[in-house]
């Protein structure tokens, strides 16, 4: 049986800027299962992307960025503590962050920071209720929903249950302007996480987007070449794969096909990059 490892921040560490250095202010988006690839400037034959597009030609984009664990949950966890997974102990996507594990937000606040976080946890799937190093707090259980399931479903806005009033994409924009719009004239540097549900499965599309690539040919990547005779020599865990929940013959346990689900992801992506744009 694991035993969790708490990693706190020693009390005799205080973050502090350098002297006459102005504190710099922070959004950082996150997207989820997002290829690589799928981005226009990357020449896909499906994604348009043109905020992403911007953001490359005008600042840095790393072509060989890796992920220690490619799983939701530990990647997430990583990305908020600086550790590898059997450090900060979520080695799946149901298990919560063990107490007194401290998030780069704690540095921030303690550094003079206001600290907001929108969007997607997932650390926990049964709980969305604020967690230390933000100031300010929206998110919901587990996955989420793209639109609310029923009339009554809730999101956890600073710990009251608020209705999901739309698209989830839209509303967790709206949610990160209205932190920002809150920050201006103040001189407090502050620190904005926006975490997407997009472009997890369900693919989903936003309304003005849904059957927007219904009509543009689909070129079936190599991977979808018969594997009769193993003739490129694929591994054996790849080609048991292709008939399962994340294989190609049977993705998602539905015989629709990858055409739709391809199409419906890339149409997914189009709030997406509306969103980076709105709020950059």
């Amino acid at each position: 049986m694991l035993e969790a490892a708490v990693v706190p921040v020693p009390d005799t560490v205080e973050p502090r800027l350098l002297e006459n250095a102005k504190p710099r202010n922070v959004v950082f988006i996150l997207s989820d299962d997002h290829r690589y690839d799928a981005m226009s400037f990357m020449g896909h034959q499906y994604a348009t992307t043109p905020h992403m597009d911007s953001m490359a030609a005008n600042g840095v984009h790393l072509k060989n960025a890796f992920v220690t664990t490619s799983l939701c949950s530990p990647s997430r966890a990583s990305i908020l503590t600086g550790l590898y997974t059997f450090r900060h102990r979520v080695i799946d996507n149901q298990r919560m962050v063990p107490e007194g594990t401290q998030f780069f937000s704690q540095y921030l606040q303690k550094a003079g920071y206001r600290t907001g976080y929108v969007g997607k946890w997932h650390m926990g799937r049964a709980n969305d209720d604020p967690r230390p190093g933000f100031d300010h707090w929206v998110s919901f259980k587990g996955q989420g929903r793209y639109f609310p399931p029923t009339p009554d479903y809730t999101i956890n806005v600073n710990g009251k249950r608020v209705k999901q009033d739309g698209y989830i994409t839209t509303l967790l924009t709206d949610y990160a302007i209205e932190f920002l719009e809150a920050q201006k004239g103040t001189e407090q540097p502050f620190m904005l996480y926006l975490s997407h549900k997009a472009v997890h499965d369900p693919f989903t599309p936003e309304d003005k987007y849904r059957g927007k690539l219904a009509e543009k040919p689909f070129i079936e990547p190599k991977s979808a070449e018969p594997v009769d005779g193993n003739s490129l020599n694929r591994p054996r865990w790849l080609l048991d794969q292709r008939n399962s929940w994340h294989g190609m013959d049977f993705a998602l346990h539905s015989t629709e096909g990858m055409e739709r689900f391809y199409k419906s992801y890339c149409e997914a992506l189009c709030s997406v990059d509306d969103s980076i744009g709105a709020v950059t």
